[in-house]
């Protein structure tokens, strides 16, 4: 298993080191009106969810360590609420792996990344080596998905199908962790198989094939180099066209203008490193940098500028304008009040009841920004200034 994995397994033996979660740096105008945490379903909370989603004020959460996600038609008002829709089991307190049976069309194992239009839902399946698709949202606990990506029918979840050691194709996936969609087209960060699979048009029937593949000369090639995407975990594309990846295991987001350039060359500009060599965490720094960064795991385009879910320093960074050089400084951040506080430093004594907690997963809709704050077991809501 990589190294990172067993990391990131290990949330709990590293805690965030701000005495504020929602104010921006000293000195340095706040990001955030107001904020609003959130907790779940009060006789199942939240267990280390990883992926949230919100659009047109529906929210959906990856319950990652209960095996669930959950769909409230609007935005709760309380810290704990029930949810309108559960997925993956048959009831709102089960938590079990595939639901304790067999793998299914209405089982997940580990579900992460997360993309709606409000009218579709797809959820990055990742210990099941598959991302389902909903035609519709759903409306029932425990409904099937519609389609599978990944494996040949609802029933199989092998690493790219035949298991621990085939060779990838362009139908197989192997922890496929992130997920994205522009609405028309899908783009699956295919993570333990070290690339980015794309679909001209999101997959109507299952075991469908991908029709390009980025950080990868073909289909079946495992191998990568220091310029491919080492370990995507996520993908974002903005209305302009530019892609931004979470490269989790270089510590780097790697950004390119175009997106539709990715498959045929290196990225344009890298967030957190000087080169596309250099792979250090914090740049090889004992604390955090106004342009370093420790286990990113998203990003998300906001007007000009971009947010990276710097997960490792338990902090967001905000980028007013999208970086024209490498390593750029940041503009301002959440989590921490300044920029070389990281999760291992003094500041942990304050406990973590008013900071980020290992940021794994953000999403925003029009000028609301949500945060799963997986160490925390939260969603935090943050209204932007």
């Amino acid at each position: 298993m990589n190294l990172n994995i067993h990391i990131n397994e290990n949330i709990s033996a590293l805690a965030g080191a701000a005495n504020t979660y929602h104010l921006s740096a000293e000195g340095l105008e706040d990001l955030v009106k107001s904020h609003f945490v959130f907790k779940g379903d009060a006789n199942n909370p939240f267990l280390a969810p990883r992926g949230v989603w919100l659009v047109n004020n529906i929210l959906f959460v990856a319950d990652t360590g209960q095996n669930r996600v959950f769909i409230w038609k609007s935005f709760p008002d309380n810290e704990f609420e029930s949810p309108d829709v559960v997925l993956g089991q048959l009831d709102k307190e089960n938590t079990g792996r595939n639901a304790g049976q067999a793998t299914s069309a209405g089982t997940l194992q580990y579900p992460s990344g997360l993309w709606s239009d409000g009218e579709r839902l797809i959820v990055a399946d990742a210990w099941n080596h598959r991302v389902l698709i909903w035609n519709s949202i759903p409306v029932i606990n425990g409904q099937p998905a519609d389609v599978a990506v990944g494996q040949p029918d609802f029933s199989h979840n092998q690493p790219n199908v035949m298991g621990i050691g085939a060779n990838p194709s362009d139908k197989t996936l192997n922890w496929p962790y992130g997920v994205f969609s522009n609405g028309k087209s899908l783009w699956i960060c295919d993570t333990g198989n070290r690339r980015i699979l794309f679909y001209q048009d999101i997959p109507t029937h299952t075991y469908a094939p991908a029709d390009a593949v980025i950080g990868k000369p073909d289909f079946t090639e495992r191998d990568y180099e220091n310029h491919d995407p080492v370990w995507p975990y996520s993908v974002r594309i903005n209305k302009a066209g530019v892609m931004a990846v979470a490269d989790t295991q270089f510590y780097r987001t790697l950004i390119w203008q175009d997106w539709q350039t990715a498959f045929h060359r290196k990225a344009d500009i890298i967030i957190g490193q000087p080169d596309l060599e250099a792979c250090g965490q914090n740049q090889y720094s004992l604390f955090p940098k106004q342009d370093s960064l420790n286990w990113i795991y998203d990003s998300f385009f906001y007007k000009n500028g971009i947010f990276v879910a710097d997960t490792g320093n338990s902090r967001l960074l905000w980028f007013d304008k999208i970086p024209e050089h490498n390593a750029a400084r940041a503009t301002n951040l959440i989590g921490h009040l300044n920029f070389n506080t990281g999760s291992e430093n003094a500041n942990t004594r304050y406990g973590t009841d008013k900071q980020l907690y290992w940021p794994f997963s953000i999403c925003i809709d029009n000028h609301v920004l949500v945060v799963a704050d997986t160490g925390n077991h939260r969603i935090v809501k943050y209204e932007l200034t």
